[in-house]
């Protein structure tokens, strides 16, 4: 399948993602709760998820900058089981995986995930996950 240069027949829309990406940069920069290695780490997962190679490697390359351990990398698809998860990363791993499966989130999954994040980390979270899926979906139709 040939690419199409979606960068150049669709700059508006493009600058719409790349604007969620730097208000989502500064959130996660900013916030006592998250942080961008986390930010990698969703997108990581979700990444693995939607099976986009291309996002897998950038991301598990800006992880690794970030000073991300390559063992938590290679233990990410089988976080649930990994003593290398804190609590916290694994109920917003499984947050993610619950959004990026279209699955329906009830008040036990928002209860569990307060527990660890306040209210505007949950959102900030929740935009992040639906960006990422979305950029998954633009590369891998445009095979990027």
């Amino acid at each position: 399948m040939h690419s199409i240069n979606y960068h150049q027949l669709a700059p508006n829309a493009l600058n719409i993602l790349l604007q969620q990406e730097a208000y989502l940069k500064n959130a996660f920069n900013d916030s006592q709760w998250l942080s961008l290695t986390l930010w990698d780490l969703v997108k990581m997962r979700v990444s693995q998820m939607n099976r986009c190679a291309y996002c897998i490697e950038m991301h598990s390359q800006s992880a690794l900058a970030q000073g991300e351990s390559l063992e938590r990398l290679l233990a990410l698809n089988a976080w649930q089981n990994s003593s290398l998860f804190t609590k916290s990363e694994k109920a917003i791993l499984h947050w993610a995986e619950r959004i990026t499966n279209n699955a329906d989130l009830g008040s036990e999954e928002l209860s569990e995930l307060r527990e660890h994040l306040d209210e505007r980390s949950i959102c900030d979270l929740t935009f992040a996950i639906n960006a990422i899926n979305s950029w998954n979906r633009v590369a891998r139709a445009f095979n990027s």
